[in-house]
C-alpha cells in the first residue's frame, strides 16, 4: 500500500482498492441493502437530503424531524446488518487503532446529489478517526477547517480511494460538492457510494 496523500490533515489513499475488490464490495452492499433498504432522509428542519442512505453495524446514523443521532435500528424498525468483514479489514489497515467501528453509514449519490460542508460530531468521543471509502462515480470532495469559513481545498475522489479523518482533521468541515455522474462503470446505474466508518461511543 502506497503512503497517503495528505491535504489539510486528511489522509487520502489513492486507488487503495483494486477493481476486483470494489466489485466484490458492491455485491456485499447490495446484500446489505436488501436487509436494510436505502431510504431518503430529511434534516431536522424538514429539508430532504439529496443522498439516499442506510447503515450497518451496532448502530446507524439517522436524521429526521427529531434530530441527528445514532440508533440501533433502521427507520422501518429493522435491525441493522453487520458491517461486512471486507470493510472491517479496510478499517484495520488504515485507521491506526485497535477499536472496531460501531457504524458503517452508506450514502448513495445519484445524479445531482451533493453533501454540504459539515462536521462529523454526533459521536461520543472524537479521539477515534473516521474512515471513508469511495465507490463508483468521482466525487468532488471539499476539505475545510474546524471552524466555519476560511480557505478550503478540493480533490476529485475516485472509485477505490480511501480517506482517513483523524487528529486535527477529525472535526474539520468537509463535503461533496458534486459528482461526475456516469464517470465510472462500477455501478450498473451509475452514481457514487460512500461508506463512512465511525466509532460512536
Amino acid at each position: 500500500m502506497l503512503p497517503p496523500m495528505t491535504i489539510k490533515g486528511f489522509h487520502i489513499y489513492r486507488g487503495m482498492l483494486d477493481l476486483a475488490f470494489q466489485r466484490a464490495l458492491v455485491a456485499e452492499i447490495r446484500m446489505l441493502a436488501l436487509a436494510a433498504p436505502f431510504y431518503s432522509p430529511i434534516t431536522p428542519t424538514g429539508k430532504p437530503m439529496s443522498v439516499r442512505m442506510t447503515s450497518a453495524g451496532r448502530v446507524g446514523w439517522i436524521t429526521d424531524r427529531r434530530g441527528y443521532r445514532y440508533q440501533d435500528h433502521h427507520p422501518d424498525g429493522i435491525k441493522w446488518p453487520d458491517i461486512p468483514k471486507s470493510v472491517m479489514d479496510i478499517w484495520a489497515t488504515v485507521s491506526g487503532v485497535q477499536r472496531e467501528p460501531d457504524c458503517c453509514l452508506v450514502n448513495y449519490y445519484g445524479e445531482g446529489a451533493r453533501m454540504g460542508l459539515h462536521q462529523d460530531k454526533d459521536e461520543g468521543n472524537f479521539d477515534w478517526p473516521v474512515v471513508s471509502i469511495s465507490l463508483g462515480d468521482e466525487g468532488l470532495f471539499r476539505m475545510g477547517n474546524v471552524s466555519r469559513g476560511g480557505k478550503t481545498e478540493s480533490i476529485w475522489l475516485q472509485s477505490g480511494d480511501v480517506v482517513v479523518m483523524g487528529g486535527d482533521a477529525r472535526l474539520a468541515h468537509h463535503g461533496v460538492d458534486r459528482i461526475r455522474f456516469g464517470s465510472s462503470r462500477l455501478l450498473s446505474h451509475a452514481g457514487r457510494i460512500n461508506l463512512t466508518l465511525r466509532v460512536v461511543a
